[in-house]
Formats: structure tokens, sequence, C-alpha cells
């Protein structure tokens, strides 16, 4: 298999820690919200590459973590905590806030037929092996204490900026990190790896006691910076070491560059071997943003009465390092493909031949060749298109289904389901067709939710 790297700007033949086996981690959502379309691209296509690599024969442990704490409306260390954000605007506890959001992103997820990840660990549930790192830094002499924080200082690594390739103040110029807020931090770009209750965060509604002191706090209560949240958890679970660690490129300049530092001075280790990151999803050609309504939702989407397969199949027609535009019609175009392609292999009939060696050689080569399902989908389309028998197009679609994950074969089935209409419901129908016709259409809108009150849909097309 080749990954495109972003460590080394290039591609790279994957060569697993141990053979076999691959430790993948991707970031996962901070919970104090439900997750737009955007973020579920990005666990979609980690879905994608968790599949490419057991289509590849390989065993996989994947973890994808949940912030529920310590993660700041900036990315750097100002401003109020994004989950307290939540509390306050529904008045909701942080647990009940993160259960809320957490079921509605795992239902999304679910929705898209992506596989849930071995380990789902919330922060929270790691504040103890957060603690234990802090404490390795400071003993270590990476990290200094402040009354307001401990601070990792970014002085004492090599090669800060390896990752993003940038000049420093470049490199921090998303982060939005505003004035300097503690006049005991060294650097400006140094980052805080634990917060205690003092200064701005002095009402933190999450807090930890802890080993650190600070005068201003008892019991060195505080809370855990968001960056050392995805070291101490990956540590926990994967190992020193990861295979591959995903994240959206917007974690390259701040995120993952204070991971990698933070966790190699820990450890002593290289982070991980392998970080792959996915480009953003953008809407009308501009970024998603809730203040003007473009950061849809998965629910949104199904309200407009869209499959949610359709937008992973929206999903899986861009490379996953490729900016992908978002707009109603080029959903509208990805549902009418997805019908398209599922009324071609309903075609083939229900007997399954045996796989066709050539197209799975194929297929395997583009996959492995940094995820490149645009290609992949171009051979199933030259699949269908060739003279091989039914039968073996059949079976060899349904392996190539493994990693598209478009769950063609339940698809089919429920697609060829005739489904019985009640009688009830059909004296409404004809009542409202009747209603239609003579122009009340007053009448039919009432007949219409009528039948959508018994649990029935109307489309009039």
């Amino acid at each position: 298999m080749q990954l495109y790297n972003t460590l080394s700007r290039k591609k790279e033949e994957f060569k697993p820690i141990k053979e076999g086996e691959v430790l993948f981690y991707q970031c996962g959502p901070t919970v104090y919200w439900t997750q737009h379309i955007g973020n579920l691209r990005a666990s979609t296509l980690a879905d994608l590459i968790y599949r490419s690599f057991l289509y590849n024969n390989y065993k996989i442990k994947f973890a994808r973590n949940y912030t529920d704490v310590g993660h700041l409306v900036s990315d750097g260390d100002t401003g109020e905590d994004k989950m307290e954000k939540g509390v306050k605007r529904e008045g909701l506890s942080p647990a009940e806030i993160a259960n809320k959001y957490i079921k509605i992103f795992e239902d999304d997820n679910k929705d898209l037929n992506n596989n849930e990840p071995d380990f789902k660990p919330r922060a929270t549930e790691y504040v103890k092996e957060m603690q234990d790192m802090v404490q390795v830094l400071v003993n270590k002499g990476f990290a200094y204490i402040t009354p307001l924080a401990i601070y990792f200082d970014i002085s004492k690594t090599k090669n800060y900026t390896e990752l993003s390739g940038q000049k420093l103040e470049e490199n921090r110029s998303g982060a939005g990190t505003g004035e300097i807020e503690d006049p005991e931090k060294r650097n400006s770009a140094d980052f805080a790896i634990w917060f205690f209750r003092a200064g701005t965060h002095e009402n933190a509604i999450q807090y930890w006691p802890s080993p650190f002191t600070s005068p201003l706090v008892e019991n060195g209560n505080g809370f855990p910076g968001w960056h050392i949240e995805c070291s101490a958890m990956s540590k926990a679970l994967l190992g020193d070491t990861l295979d591959v660690h995903m994240g959206g490129i917007e974690h390259v300049p701040v995120h993952h560059t204070n991971e990698i530092a933070q966790s190699e001075s820990a450890n002593g280790v290289p982070l991980s071997n392998y970080w792959l990151h996915n480009e953003h999803l953008m809407v009308n050609s501009g970024k998603m943003s809730k203040s003007e309504g473009t950061a849809f939702s998965l629910a949104e989407i199904k309200e407009k009465g869209f499959n949610p397969l359709a937008l992973r199949y929206f999903f899986l027609q861009a490379h996953y390092r490729s900016k992908q535009n978002f707009t109603w019609e080029a959903l509208q175009a990805a549902q009418t493909g997805l019908d398209r392609l599922i009324n071609n292999i309903s075609s083939l009939g229900t007997v399954v031949g045996e796989i066709n060696e050539e197209f799975k050689n194929k297929f395997l080569n583009v996959i492995s060749d940094d995820f490149n399902t645009p290609q992949a989908l171009a051979i199933v389309q030259e699949l269908l298109k060739s003279d091989l028998t039914n039968e073996i197009k059949l079976a060899t679609i349904l392996d190539f289904d493994k990693v598209l994950g478009l769950d063609i074969e339940k698809t089919i089935k429920n697609s060829g389901e005739q489904k019985q209409i009640p009688e009830n419901i059909q004296i409404l129908l004809d009542e409202r067709k009747l209603a239609r016709e003579n122009k009340d259409y007053k009448k039919a809108d009432e007949l219409r939710d009528q039948i959508t009150a018994l649990g029935f849909e109307v489309k009039d097309k």
C-alpha cells in the first residue's frame, strides 16, 4: 500500500510496526454540538481507510476519541471551553451535553454505514493518564508551571514545525491565540497542557484535583489542555507509536504539531509513522458556517428526502486529500447516480458466482494507492459494462462493497421487496387523489397529513 505522509510530503510504502497489524488513531469530534456533514465526511473517509486496510488483509485497531473537556473556542489557549458553551446554551450538565451529541454523531455514522471504532475514549475518562504525561514533561524540563497553567515549552524541542513545514509565526496563524493572557508564559507559541481553575477559568464547571501546585487554587484543581488529550489517549489505547494518525487538514499547524511535540518529548519515540489529513468539505465553494446556515447536518439531508448513503456515495467521488464542494444539486446527482448503480446491479439477478480476479486486482491497486475512491468507482462502472456473466459481476461488486460501504446487498434486497399498502391508507390515498383532481388542495394537504401521521409518506412525482 502507498500512503501520502503529510510529515514527509510524499507517498510512501506502508510498513506497519507489527507485520499484518495496523494501529490507527483519528482525532474525533468535540461533542458540544451536532456534527455537520463536513465532520461526517472525515469519519466516513476514516471508515474508507479502515475498510481498505481490512481489504488488504490487515488486522486493525482503530481508536477515535470524543473531546468532552478542554477544547477552547480558539485552538490556542484563550476563550471559553466549548463544552461549557453548550451547557450555557441548553441548560444541561456537561455529561448530558456529551451524551446527547455523541448519540447523534453515532446514529449519523450508522446511517452512513461507517464501522464503529474499536475504541471510543472520552477525554474525561483519561484525566489521570493526561496528568501522568504532564508530570513526565515537567520532570524532563519540557514544561513549566505558572499560577494559571502548565505550558509546554516549544523552545526545548527540535523541528517543532516539521509537520506543517511553516515558519513558526505562520504555523500559529490559525490558532486564534489573541493576546497572551498569562504574563508568565515564556513564548507566545507555548501551549497549555494543564489549566488551573484560576484567572479566566476560575469558574470552570469541569475540573479535577491534580498533583500540580498553584498559589491560586487548592489541590491543583484544573482541567487538561486539548492537545494533551489525544497524546494520552492514543498512548493508553494503542501504545507510544502509532502506524497511522489521521485528522482534518486544519489540525496540521496547531493540534497535530503540538501532539507530536509533547508525545515525542514524553515518550522518546515517534508518535506516528504516517500522518494522513483529509481536506475540507466546502459549501457552494465557501466554508461551512453555522452563522450563515451552511453547516448542514445529516438530519437536514434526510429531511429533504435524501438517502444517507447518497451522501456517502458523494463523498466517495472525491479523493480524501482533495477539497470537495457540496451543493444540493451535487447531492441530487449523487442520489441519482447511486439509484442508477443499484438498479444496474439489481438487474444482474440474485445468483452470486466467482469473484473475477482481474477486476479485483485493478480495484485493489487503486484502493491501495492512497485510497483512490474516484478510480475505484470508475472500475465498478467498467465491470458493469464488461462481457462477464451477471453472476461474476455481482460477486465482484459485492466484494468491492467491502471497501465502498454502500451496503449494496441489503439495498438490493430492500428495493426488491414489495410493500403492501394497508386498506385504510389506500382509502386515504384514493380520497386525496380525488381531491387533487378537483383542485381541492387544502383537503389534499389535510389527507397527506393524516397519512403521514399513520407512518407513511406521499411523494407527488
